[in-house]
């Protein structure tokens, strides 16, 4: 039974609100005994011109407001609802233990399409933890969306198209080392890129050298062209690498390039619609109305831009895939652009334009506020990232096996290191609210008591060791009515956050805001190891305790591993 949608089926009868806005309105009380939902009067206030305090009492008198296992009280401006803790234990844990690790799954998509653009970094260049942020984030956007049912095309909309390129085929022909190349390609290309520059400082004709050989990629010339190719190849070699050791994939590489030729149907769909404005030699239009400055379209040498190309891409996309939802998971200092494009899709006529959607984040710092950067010195590329924290990982796990006496191998210390310390990168960029800035520090992401990954796969890999143990006695999970006895607190607070975690995965799909599903998993995790840490499990004063708490077990291990599996975090089976 869906509570929380019952609840707000009754309001909304009752008081004629909304019942999806009611549906939002509804909290989790902080506290036990103040219920299990509550719902808010203060919206109503106005419209029924009542105090807050006198809707919540005249709700709670109508006689159709529950039934049932649902109870309900007025507190204040509140009405909280009860649900029957009996009836609660039996229909969650029976319902995720026969869901299994699919728990949280909905069909609400009804297999829609929707593309989820993520990632995108610049061919021939390193991939540095800035980038990490979209791919992490657009990996879970896309992951809790196909939980929910929706046809998801991941799109990795490379970087790959540019006068730097006309730079990186004179760099390369003048300072190129092919041994180099096939050993460390992005290396090579980044270090005959910086020279360009070098150069270029004391010779200003290899400028004009590039853009000859810019303009002859651009006219499909052959050597020009298959040196493009290669470059780009070799960069997704290496990109790939880091996708699959993160467990990232995409269905679509569609870069910068793959637009450029459906770009001048796009200008001529403008200028048709009389869309274009001459401004300053360049063609914008112009959205005074919408509150934004010009956005440009072709600049005055005739070329293109970002936004010709964004344009050019949004229009294949809804022509190929009908997208329900076209989501781009770029940086906030991009949120002017893509407001400028949607703009421009609206006014050309496309109502699909309402479908775009642009998912910002914030930035990436070091503990004391500064930025990562580039030109400071002290970028970190991702690669080094992860291995440095897995290494850190790795003498953790090794430290606590020889410390518990446990003769793990080698092998299996660095397979779990692996996991943990991936899991501990990914878990950073989660979180918290994907605006907000992230303060990097590897003993926080890899504190084994706090808010990290580690904390929550060694609570699945405790559980898990309970559960081995468990079935080496003979012991199994009950089931039906015998897990009604699950009433007490601990075990409650545990069973209720288990309930509510279907509700976090749709929330965190509404919100493209993963953090939702991070937050309720560690509440999960919380709630588990506060009643692990007071109550005994195998230990219990009878076999009906002691079964029911292993069915509590096995659902917290199931919502647990799916959690974490929609953040894009491997558990493993002991630590």
């Amino acid at each position: 039974m869906d509570y929380k949608d019952l609840i707000a089926a009754n309001i909304s009868r009752i008081t004629g609100l909304d019942k999806d806005k009611a549906y939002g309105l509804i909290e989790i009380p902080p506290q036990l005994e103040m219920g299990d939902y509550a719902f808010p009067c203060f919206t109503l206030a106005k419209e029924l011109r009542k105090a807050p305090p006198m809707i919540a009492a005249d709700i709670v008198a109508d006689p159709t407001l529950v039934s049932g296992a649902l109870t309900a009280k007025n507190v204040g401006p509140y009405v909280n609802f009860f649900v029957d803790r009996e009836v609660l234990a039996q229909e969650v844990l029976t319902e995720i233990i026969s869901a299994g690790e699919s728990y949280g799954t909905d069909d609400m998509g009804g297999g829609r399409n929707v593309i989820v653009e993520y990632s995108s970094p610049n061919i021939a260049k390193p991939f540095h933890v800035g980038h990490a942020f979209t791919t992490i984030l657009g990996n879970s956007i896309a992951n809790i969306y196909t939980k929910l049912g929706y046809n998801v095309i991941r799109f990795n909309h490379l970087g790959d198209y540019g006068t730097q390129f006309g730079k990186l085929i004179t760099a390369y022909r003048l300072w190129g080392d092919e041994k180099a190349m096939e050993e460390d390609a992005i290396s090579e290309l980044t270090r005959i890129y910086v020279k360009f520059h070098d150069e270029a400082k004391k010779d200003p004709s290899l400028e004009d050298t590039a853009r000859d050989n810019f303009r002859k990629l651009e006219e499909g010339s052959e050597e020009e062209v298959a040196l493009w190719k290669r470059f780009r190849e070799l960069s997704l070699a290496v990109f790939e690498k880091t996708y699959q050791r993160m467990g990232v994939k995409f269905d679509n590489y569609n870069g910068e390039s793959f637009y450029s030729s459906r770009i001048p149907p796009v200008v001529d769909l403008l200028k048709d619609k009389g869309l274009l404005t001459p401004s300053e030699g360049a063609q914008v239009v112009m959205l005074e109305d919408e509150g934004l400055p010009p956005c440009i379209i072709l600049k005055s040498d005739g070329t293109t831009i970002y936004a010709s190309r964004d344009l050019a891409a949004a229009i294949y996309r809804h022509e190929n895939y009908d997208f329900y939802k076209n989501i781009y998971v770029v940086g906030l200092p991009q949120q002017l652009h893509f407001k400028q494009v949607f703009a421009v899709l609206k006014k050309a006529g496309f109502e699909w334009a309402d479908d775009c959607v642009h998912v910002g984040f914030g930035l990436l710092k070091f503990k004391d506020g500064s930025a990562f950067s580039t030109r400071e010195g002290n970028i970190v590329l991702l690669d080094d990232l992860l291995n440095k924290t897995v290494e850190k990982t790795e003498e953790i796990i090794r430290k606590n096996a020889q410390d518990r006496g446990d003769d793990m191998s080698d092998a299996e210390i660095r397979e779990i290191a692996e996991k943990v310390g991936i899991g501990a990168v990914i878990y950073t960029y989660l979180k918290s609210g994907r605006e907000k800035d992230i303060l990097f520090d590897w003993d926080d992401m890899l504190d084994f008591e706090g808010d990290t990954a580690p904390y929550l796969i060694y609570t699945y890999a405790r559980i898990r060791s309970i559960l081995r143990k468990a079935e080496s006695q003979g012991l199994t999970a009950s089931s039906g009515d015998a897990l009604k006895i699950l009433t007490e607190d601990e075990e409650y607070a545990v069973i209720r956050s288990l309930g509510d975690f279907k509700d976090s995965v749709r929330r965190a799909a509404t919100s493209y805001e993963p953090f939702v599903v991070a937050k309720q998993v560690a509440l999960i995790a919380r709630n588990f190891n506060r009643f692990y840490n007071n109550s005994s499990i195998l230990n219990a004063d009878s076999e009906d305790v002691k079964k029911a708490r292993l069915a509590l077990c096995e659902a917290v291990c199931d919502t647990l591993k799916s959690g974490l599996g929609l953040l894009g975090i491997d558990v493993v089976e002991k630590m």
